[in-house]
């Protein structure tokens, strides 16, 4: 059993900046290859370059890429703002695909906001963007707020 207080845990914002200094990546990150390059209360960014390894049948990125991508800057962007002892889930997730991706897009970035966020339900958007900043697709997320 941890014999720390509930209160001397770290903030949301805290756990992911110490995420990010360590330079470590999480499964999902080391699987599909993207990495948190950005963290502030509410906003959430994510890199990554697509290869040939995350392609579907019909010779294109899978769109599970995406959605992937900007439901981490999604759920990260409220993370940020969990205080200590709090948890969240994503309930909600909805894509639109602006355009298709390639090997040859090159670096994205999905960037997450949050809307708004309660005590009970977070609210949050993402765009994903080529290094152009042409938008290849977006995201809306409505997340729950629970205590752990």
């Amino acid at each position: 059993m941890n014999d720390i207080a509930l209160d001397a845990r770290p903030s949301g914002l805290d756990q992911l900046r110490a995420l990010m200094d360590a330079k470590l990546r999480v499964g999902i990150g080391q699987t599909l290859g993207f990495n948190l390059v950005e963290i502030e209360a509410g906003r959430a960014v994510f890199e990554g370059r697509p290869g040939h390894g995350v392609y579907n049948p019909i010779g294109t990125v899978h769109g599970g890429y995406a959605a992937t991508l900007l439901d981490s800057a999604c759920g990260c962007a409220v993370h940020s703002k969990l205080m200590p002892g709090q948890a969240y889930s994503t309930l909600e997730l909805k894509i639109a695909y602006h355009k298709a991706l390639t090997a040859e897009t090159g670096t994205v970035r999905a960037e997450g906001m949050v809307v708004s966020m309660g005590r009970r339900a977070a609210f949050a958007e993402a765009r994903l963007t080529d290094e152009a900043g042409r938008l290849y697709a977006s995201a809306t997320s409505t997340l729950i707020v629970m205590d752990r």
